[in-house]
Order: C-alpha cells, then sequence, then structure tokens
C-alpha cells in the first residue's frame, strides 16, 4: 500500500505529533509498505522547498518555506501537495491533525478534492474549540465528507464525534514495549528514603508544569521534610518561571528540573522511580505516561484524559479529579506505602497494550474505512 501521511510537524522538531507521525511512517516501512510524509517542517540542515530525505525507509517531502521561526507552515504547498497526489497515486492520505494545524488542513482539502480516500486522526483535545468547529463543519462541505475520522484515544474521540456528529474511530498511538519494559529483577517492595517522583512533559502552559510545583508545596506541608522527591524532565518555555516558582516556595531540595535528556537517560530515571505524575487536563493520549506505565511506574492523572486508555483508578494507578486530589494522593503514597507497593507489583506484571501491532492494525481499518467510503461514494 502506497500511504501519504501529512503533518504540519515532523522531525527534527519534537513532541508528540511529531514522534507518532514518524514512528508510525516508520513501522508501516517496516511492515513493507511504501510511506511518503509531507510536512511543512524544515530539515535539520533547512531543507524545504520540496527537497525529499529518506528516513528509515520512509520519504520525507520538505513542503515548508521561509518564515520567521522557521514556523511548520506554507499557505503555498497545495498546488505541490496536488502534483505529489496526481503523479505517485496513494491509495490513503492520512493526515495529523491539532486544533492548529493549517499545512494538514490544507492537505486534507486538497486530497478530498482529488476524490483520494482521505484519513484524518487528530492528536489533540478539542475542549473549547467544539462549538465553533462545529458550527463551521456544518455550514461546508465536511459535514457530508466522505472521511475516515479518528483520534488517538477515547476521550478526544469523544470531542471530535461532537464536531463532525460522525463514527470517530481511535488510533491510539504505539510504542516500543520492550524498550520500556521492566528491567530484569524488579520488583514492588520497601525501598525505603522518601517517595521518588518523576514528571515528563514539555514545559508549556497546557502542560501545567505550574500547578504541579504549587500541588507539591501542598502535599510538603503535610509531610515532614525529606519526604518526597520530584524529577521533572523537559524543557520548554515554561521553564524559567516554573524555576522561579520552585525557588520562592522553598523546594529546591524537593523538586528538581532536569530539563530534556536523553531516551537512555529518561529510561534510567524511571527505573529510579515509584511515581509518574501527569497534571495535565488536556491529555489526549499521554505517551510519556505510557512509556512510564510501561517501565511500572504508579501513574497518577487526572481523570476524563487519554491516559484513562492504559491506566485503571485504583488497580495500577490513580485518576483524580483535580490538583487537591493529586496532592492528597501523594500524601496518602508516603503515609501508607504499602498502597504505592500494591499498585507498582500489578504495574509491573501486566503491560499496557498499546504495541505497534495494535496501532498498525488500527490504522489498517482505518485505511479500510476511507476506500470504502469513497467507493460508496458517501
Amino acid at each position: 500500500m502506497r500511504v501519504f501521511h501529512v503533518s504540519d510537524c515532523y522531525a527534527p522538531r519534537t513532541g508528540g505529533i511529531e514522534s507518532q507521525v514518524r514512528d508510525l511512517a516508520r513501522a508501516q516501512a517496516a511492515a513493507g509498505h511504501e510511506v511518503h510524509v509531507l510536512t511543512a517542517t524544515p530539515g535539520a540542515g533547512g531543507e524545504r522547498g520540496g527537497v525529499v530525505q529518506q528516513d528509515d525507509g520512509v520519504a520525507v517531502h520538505r513542503l515548508g518555506t521561509h518564515v520567521p521561526f522557521d514556523l511548520p507552515v506554507n499557505p503555498l504547498a497545495p498546488p505541490r501537495v496536488r502534483e505529489l497526489l496526481r503523479d505517485l497515486r496513494p491509495d490513503v492520505v492520512h493526515v495529523h491533525a491539532g486544533v492548529v494545524s493549517p499545512f494538514a488542513f490544507d492537505g486534507a482539502r486538497v486530497a478530498l478534492g482529488a476524490g483520494v480516500p482521505l484519513a484524518i486522526t487528530w492528536h489533540c483535545m478539542l475542549d473549547g474549540a467544539v462549538p465553533a468547529m462545529g458550527a463551521l463543519v456544518r455550514r461546508t462541505r465536511w459535514g457530508s465528507a466522505p472521511v475516515a475520522l479518528s483520534a488517538v484515544s477515547s476521550a478526544a474521540a469523544e470531542r471530535v464525534r461532537d464536531v463532525f456528529r460522525a463514527e470517530v474511530a481511535v488510533v491510539p498511538n504505539g510504542m516500543d514495549l520492550e524498550r520500556w519494559a521492566p528491567r530484569p529483577g524488579a520488583a514492588a517492595g520497601p525501598r525505603g528514603g522518601p517517595l521518588r517522583c518523576v514528571a515528563t512533559m514539555r514545559l508549556a502552559p497546557r502542560k501545567r508544569g505550574g500547578a504541579l510545583v504549587g500541588l507539591v508545596e501542598d502535599v510538603m506541608t503535610q509531610l515532614p521534610e525529606g519526604s518526597l522527591r520530584l524529577d521533572v524532565l523537559g524543557d520548554g518555555p515554561s521553564r524559567p518561571a516554573m524555576q522561579k516558582s520552585v525557588e520562592r516556595r522553598g523546594l529546591a531540595d524537593v523538586v528538581t528540573l532536569r530539563g530534556r535528556v536523553p531516551r537512555d537517560e529518561l529510561r534510567a530515571a524511571y527505573d529510579d522511580a515509584e511515581v509518574f505524575l501527569a497534571p495535565a487536563v488536556l491529555e489526549a493520549f499521554g505517551i510519556a505516561a505510557l512509556e512510564a506505565r510501561t517501565a511500572g511506574l504508579v501513574v497518577v492523572a487526572r481523570r476524563g484524559t487519554g491516559i484513562e486508555e492504559f491506566v485503571t483508578d485504583g488497580v495500577d494507578g490513580v485518576l483524580v479529579d483535580d490538583d487537591a486530589a493529586m496532592a492528597r494522593t501523594l500524601v496518602s503514597f508516603v503515609r501508607e506505602p504499602e498502597r504505592v507497593e500494591r499498585l507498582r507489583a500489578h504495574a509491573l506484571a501486566h503491560r499496557p497494550r498499546f504495541d505497534w501491532a495494535t496501532t498498525l492494525a488500527a490504522a489498517d481499518a482505518e485505511y479500510a474505512r476511507a476506500r470504502a467510503l469513497v467507493g460508496a461514494g458517501v
């Protein structure tokens, strides 16, 4: 099968959509498909304007243009996308969308106009955008377009369903479970010392790193000094403000902002931790939380997010309604270490199901649905 992926963002940019599109494309290429990625993201050397690069069996078409800060946009790209559709004749176009994805949306419009089977996967939560987007859909051809709609989790799919009032499937993010599996000999049990927590996130307002620092302060007002440690892994525009907040709240001995770390170091950090904290409310899936859950950590996350796909409240993790409840959970973990041991024992013994075979099967089902919709003239 010849597959076109269309995404505003791609490597060398880092982030959830970038990583998942790249890994999905590589997995499909390894499975024998001919895979092309159309992106507005320049290459590592500034490649753009239609340059094609090979990325582990995937043909990456760099369709970006010269814009400030190398933003992944190009309003002049549609004619080139149309040419590629005509010349290469893909079996399906798979568009990867966020709330704001001008390049991806242009690609979807071009594919729809060309009559190519079209699948769109949403990698975001559409909270707050549903009314406006729903009104737009009902006023345009998108309300009846032959498109296989999906999202990366049931929570995200619910919002897309509210917008389009149509069937919305789930194409979950995938990962190499073996890479993140617990180390041989890993076992739950008393470790002694402080409760060791970790959070991995882009330090940006949407991920609520500042709120995380605030709830840790709440926790430490209820516990003896030295009861808890938190390493925050990741970088982003909120880092200076978070560091100031840590210092202002007197948490320098509790919270450490380690910045972005290589995957090997990230894996080692999970080996040395017991609890993973995910304070984001608008988390469509939570690949970092899935990696931590696979490594055997107890994930504490907000209810109503995509993390519910792989964390069961009270079984292998805890789902909470607000920051105060997350703080209460951490206090209880310190005071009742046997609770952490029980949850961690289950997480270590039961692996999540989101391997690449699961994701590839879900994508293939959407491609078949997209072809059927075009064939049926929907």
